[in-house]
């Protein structure tokens, strides 16, 4: 700096002095600068390999994808059939139904100029079986009611047949069946729904009348709905998720909450807060509770009863240790215990067993606990309080496996109790399905609607139900009821 040999001694000691201060100020902008770049660089880092975000959102831009795992090793499985489960396939049938065989014969000249027609038949040298359905096209039904006068004087006049409308002319209750079918389970938007039962039946029902259907059919299961959350609250074990949906206002929104087994569906909507899971099934549960981990399924408002906390969400929680510590064998280590207990479930599940074999729980038992501890020793606790300090990657999933192993665990020491909530991850799929393919839900009360005949056939289906008579025979009053706990 030129004029440096003219200043004095006070003059050069007062720029040192502010040279340090923004020497120093630059030091912190850097220092901050760099923790928000590496906040940016996890963040993008999230996938569905390493966290709890959904597969669907590995194609977004500057997303980081997953790593490209072989079946049979430490990671996913590949897609479509999976080794050893069943197949299946069309089947001959020899049940065939009168009027259903066709009989075809060469036509024509043959090369000699003989008509076929006059050719000896020498029976069937091939056959093919193809399953269709008969074209769909809707007929007009009248139903005319009829009064009879009997000799005593009294008039009788005949009722009207269930399913059949009031007024003089209405869709039936089959194409009411179809409408709603199609809106909630394949989520098709109401005026394509519309659409589409006029292009297969020639029926033209309007848009306002399939979006009423939505309202009526929830009425019809509202008992149904009744009886299986209060078998939920008996159940042994129940698995609960939540996942957002758009509702109502754009700048509003809600989650849709679900509790279920393998045989019960229950869906409310709600926000992601206390008040919310008072009202949910949990406050009344009394068995085991399979979670994410999220704090409202801990709190103490809503009773004591154990938990397993979800094992895949705690392997991809690890995958993110094992990326962010590539020299630790930890994560590792802990990943292949709790897939080696994982396998052994399963196995003796399939084997018709009641329990894991001894040695091999206390082998994997041994390992899980070894990394923890391992994983504790080389991932520090940063002292100071909570909400002010961030610990490092890993530190509080740690603690969480030291503290809650019985938590982690549950499942091998009871083979009744599944290892991840997976089964409540299903049952919300519908929604997020619904979410890409209709976007926004105009009201709560329609998305109230919505789920509640979502929850009702799902639990038909798992009890091995066809969704579209239950549905039928709901919208004709003759609800289907989920059975007992002695049965279920």
């Amino acid at each position: 700096m030129s004029g440096l040999e003219e200043l004095s001694r006070e003059e050069l000691i007062a720029l040192t002095r502010a040279l340090m201060a923004e020497n120093a100020a630059l030091k912190a902008e850097v220092a901050q600068l760099r923790e928000r770049v590496a906040k940016l660089e996890r963040l993008v880092s999230r996938n569905s390999g390493n966290s709890g975000m959904p597969p669907s959102a590995d194609d977004l831009p500057g997303r980081k994808k997953p790593k490209d795992r072989t079946a049979g090793s430490t990671g996913r499985r590949r897609p479509g059939k999976q080794p050893g489960a069943e197949g299946k396939a069309l089947a001959w049938s020899d049940d065939i139904a009168d009027g259903a065989i066709i009989n075809h014969y060469p036509q024509g000249p043959c090369g000699c100029g003989a008509d076929l027609a006059l050719a000896a038949d020498l029976g069937v040298t091939a056959a093919h079986q193809q399953i269709e359905i008969p074209l769909v096209v809707a007929r007009r039904v009248q139903h005319n009611l009829h009064t009879l006068a009997c000799r005593c004087g009294a008039v009788h006049t005949a009722p009207r047949p269930a399913g059949v409308n009031a007024a003089p002319v209405s869709l039936g209750v089959n194409l009411q069946a179809w409408c709603v079918y199609l809106l909630v389970v394949h989520a098709i938007p109401v005026h394509r729904c519309a659409e589409l039962v006029a292009s297969l039946t020639g029926a033209t029902p309007s848009p306002g009348f399939v979006h009423g259907l939505i309202g009526r059919a929830a009425a019809a299961v509202a008992a149904a709905n009744a009886r299986i959350r209060m078998l939920l609250t008996l159940a042994y074990v129940v698995s609960c998720d939540e996942t957002p949906v758009r509702v109502g206002p754009k700048k509003t929104g809600k989650y849709l909450l679900v509790a279920c087994t393998e045989l019960l569906t229950w869906y409310m909507l709600g926000g992601r807060d206390l008040a919310t899971f008072k009202r949910f099934v949990l406050a009344e549960v009394t068995g085991v509770v399979v979670h994410d981990r999220y704090q409202n399924y801990d709190a103490a408002d809503l009773g004591t009863r154990d938990h397993q906390l979800c094992v895949a969400h705690l392997i991809r929680d690890l995958e993110d240790c094992a990326e962010t510590y590539p020299e630790a064998r930890w994560p590792r280590q802990l990943q292949m215990a709790l897939r080696g207990l994982i396998h052994a479930a399963n196995l003796a599940r399939e084997q018709g067993g009641d329990a894991i074999a001894a040695g091999t729980l206390a082998m994997f038992t041994k390992m899980f606990r070894g990394g923890v501890a391992v994983g504790l020793s080389e991932v520090k606790r940063v002292p100071g309080p909570a909400k002010t300090v961030t610990q490092p990657v890993g530190r509080v999933l740690l603690e969480v496996l030291r503290d809650r192993a019985d938590d982690v665990l549950r499942f091998a020491h009871d083979l009744r109790i599944p290892p991840t909530n997976n089964q409540a991850e299903r049952d919300l799929r519908p929604a997020k399905t619904q979410q890409k393919i209709s976007g926004r839900l105009r009201s709560e009360r329609h998305a109230r609607h919505r789920y509640a005949i979502r929850g009702y056939l799902s639990t038909a289906m798992k009890h091995g139900l066809d969704v579209m008579t239950v549905l039928r025979d709901a919208l004709l009053g003759r609800l289907w009821m989920p059975p007992g706990p002695a049965t279920a």
